[in-house]
């Protein structure tokens, strides 16, 4: 299937998005927090990124900014995966870039449908 880059500084959220998606029949490499996460998909070139918004240093949005903006990693689709569900949250991430928006704690049906969506362009 995808190979999928976990960005979340979370071990247990980044085991739990790694269930689901190895469960799916998905490969999955993970960061720990936003810079790694730019390093590693610049990297890698992974279908897909799942970041999270909350980290140290630079946070999600910083990071999901970062990707689309580079001309290597603009075509990998981001999906944001956090506890921020405010309205005007979802919009500043779309305006970083992402091409999704999950809130925490995300069902598997939710993110393999997500998955799929932003996968399919």
């Amino acid at each position: 299937m995808a190979r999928i880059l976990i960005v979340d500084d979370s071990p247990t959220e980044t085991h739990n998005l790694r269930s689901i998606l190895e469960g799916a029949g998905h490969q999955v490499i993970t960061a720990d927090n936003g810079a790694d996460g730019v390093a590693v998909a610049k990297q890698e070139r992974p279908d897909a990124v799942l970041m999270d918004i909350v980290m140290p240093g630079l946070n999600g949005f910083q990071a999901t900014r970062q990707l689309t903006k580079e001309p290597t990693t603009a075509h990998i689709p981001v999906i944001i995966v956090t506890t921020k569900d405010q309205e005007t949250d979802k919009v500043w991430g779309q305006r970083q870039g992402a091409k999704g928006y999950l809130v925490k704690p995300v069902k598997a049906e939710e993110l393999t449908a997500e998955l799929n969506r932003v996968l399919k362009g």
